[in-house]
């Protein structure tokens, strides 16, 4: 995947191929990997000890290697100490921004030998040539050492809360503490990311207005409030992920995806799923499933449409897709007007690095401890995705909770990733099974309410997005789904990671997406021959589905129908539990 790094925790590195300025560390996960270590806990990857054996062997066969290692190495702490290194750290590592650490001179040398230890741990995993799996865990485990490890998160080193002391005479350490003490005493015992009390669901996000128009023990149906005279004749249903809440579509406003459809003249519903507990311990793929066929049953009722898109986000898209190739094979394709998937990966082979820790028997022992709970736990999935980049989403702030001791700022996509949902252990089970055997690449091989799993029979034009930095789902993998589905696809590559990709509204001026019209087989072809294009993807999108969605009709001036009345109004009830 990348040349070798030039920077300590770089782990960017492999043998083979180039890196991309624009790739996320090494940390890119899996969804299965991120569900079976959210159950096994994060240190079980940490500790790759036979493959750290591996890695001492290899080197051990070959003592010339070390040896050189060891005496580029010397050389250049030799450099550091006389003030001669170049040693430096790249743009984006905000951990050395403050000028103090070039401008002292114990500090500058400090952060060259921290910088220059990186590297030489970053060569010697790539001269060890470890087969792919090995070579990821141990090089995982190195960066996270590394990382923890960074002079930047020690109190007496770090310039910028050395400076916060003098000003507030020490109280900023007296702060930090009494934060420490409040963010360990409660899963999932990481650095508080965001300020949670300056945002309320249904008071400043989630407030698009809405009426609640089905309730069944698995989901709410959500029908918002057109917001033109006219709208389009098709409607688009939305299937959230299951491990975090809807409302990622409907933050703050200006930052809604549900907001902008509506303004573009689209009729819009959104699935909420209920938020699982023990009793729900037997919800499966199929139960999931059945709950997106039954809400496009009643957006069908509700709006007389005989087709409806769906947009299906990260997890939500995997049930989505399995909808929608349930209705193919009962011969029903036409109901879908077009299918769209957002950072959602189908095909799982080599989805990332702690991909690499998950085996059959991780798998087993995560699918089996969330069988004797009843569910995944939602703040252990919290904890896997800070642990998958613990610069920005944890050692970021630690830094500014207990060393600054400064309260973490507001900011709507962090609180709404902190309001975690369980996941059914059934659920769990079929996506870790789904996932470890790739099994959705074979048609037949997974079936759901009776009929195989084709992707290839889904004929319904397709809109594909993934994030370029995205560390849960690699967009390598959402851009092999063009050739899995059976149906003209656009493929879309967002900025940034796995949910500011998503949360792209109009407005930003640093905003852009890449398109190429032709889908090779190889991901890095596609990106080669890609254009650029200013704004966000969010513009393209409804032009997509306008032309796809049939005549301009009077909107509607009741939001049920058919016997569907309103049970409440938006965002519902399921939202907040």
């Amino acid at each position: 995947m990348a040349a070798r790094p030039t920077t300590a925790s770089g782990g960017r590195a492999a043998r083979n191929g180039r890196v991309r300025e624009d790739e996320p560390r090494s940390a890119a996960a899996g969804l299965e990997a991120v569900l079976t270590e959210a159950a096994r806990g994060p240190l079980a990857t940490m500790l790759p000890v036979s493959d750290a054996a591996k890695l001492v062997a290899r080197l051990a066969v070959r003592p010339d290697v070390p040896a050189r290692r060891g005496a580029g190495l010397g050389l250049e702490l030799a450099k550091i100490a006389v003030g001669r290194s170049a040693t430096e750290p790249p743009k984006r590592d905000r951990r050395f921004r403050d000028p103090a650490w070039q401008g002292n001179p114990g500090l500058r040398r400090l952060m060259q030998a921290y910088l220059a230890v990186g590297q030489t741990a970053d060569r010697l995993i790539c001269d060890a040539d470890l087969d792919w799996r090995s070579e990821r865990r141990v090089r995982f485990a190195a960066e996270n050492v590394l990382d923890a490890l960074a002079p930047s998160n020690l109190p007496l080193l770090n310039p910028e809360a050395l400076k916060a002391a003098l000003d507030t005479g020490g109280r900023n350490y007296l702060r930090g503490l009494r934060n420490l003490v409040r963010d360990m005493s409660r899963p999932p015992r990481v650095p508080s990311m965001v300020d949670r009390s300056a945002f309320r669901v249904g008071g400043n996000l989630a407030v698009t207005p809405g009426a609640v128009l089905l309730r069944t023990p698995v989901f709410e149906l959500l029908r918002y409030d057109p917001q033109t005279p006219r709208v389009l004749e098709l409607p688009l249903l939305v299937s959230p992920p299951m491990i975090n809440k809807f409302y990622v579509t409907d933050l703050a406003p200006g930052r809604s995806m549900i907001e902008h459809l509506l303004r573009g003249g689209h009729q819009v519903f959104a699935i909420s799923w209920r938020n699982p507990d023990a009793r729900h311990a037997d919800w499966g793929l199929e139960t999931y499933v059945g709950a997106v066929l039954e809400a496009l049953d009643a957006v069908r009722r509700i709006t007389g449409a005989d087709a409806a898109h769906v947009l299906g986000l990260c997890a939500g898209g995997i049930v989505a897709s399995c909808a929608a190739a349930h209705l193919a094979a009962r011969g029903e394709g036409e109901r879908l007007a077009g299918l769209s998937l957002g950072v959602t990966v189908l095909d799982n082979e080599r989805a990332g690095t702690t991909s690499a820790f998950v085996d059959e028997r991780t798998a087993a022992l995560a699918v089996r401890d969330s069988a004797r709970r009843g569910y995944l736990d939602g703040r252990a999935l919290a904890g896997v995705f800070a642990w998958l980049r613990p610069n920005d989403l944890v050692w970021n702030y630690w830094v500014n909770n207990y060393l600054l001791g400064k309260d973490p700022p507001p900011f709507d996509i962090l609180y709404w990733n902190s309001d975690t949902t369980n996941m059914p252990a059934a659920l769990h089970r079929d996506f870790v099974d789904i996932a470890i055997h790739n099994s959705l690449v074979r048609p037949g091989e997974v079936h759901v309410l009776g009929t195989p799993v084709d992707l290839g029979a889904i004929t319904a034009d397709a809109y594909l997005v993934a994030g370029i930095a995205d560390h849960i789902t690699p967009w390598m993998n959402c851009y092999r789904s063009v050739h899995l589905l059976g149906s003209r696809s656009r493929f879309i590559l967002s900025t940034s990671g796995h949910i500011a990709a998503l949360v792209n509204p109009p407005g930003n001026e640093k905003s852009s997406f890449q398109v190429n019209d032709e889908l090779p087989e190889d991901p890095d072809a596609w990106l080669a021959g890609a254009v650029t294009h200013r704004g966000s993807w969010w513009d393209d999108w409804v032009s997509w589905l306008r032309e796809r969605s049939g005549e301009e009709r009077d909107a509607p001036v009741e939001p049920g129908g058919d016997g569907l009345r309103p049970l409440g109004r938006a965002p519902g009830t399921y939202v907040l539990r």
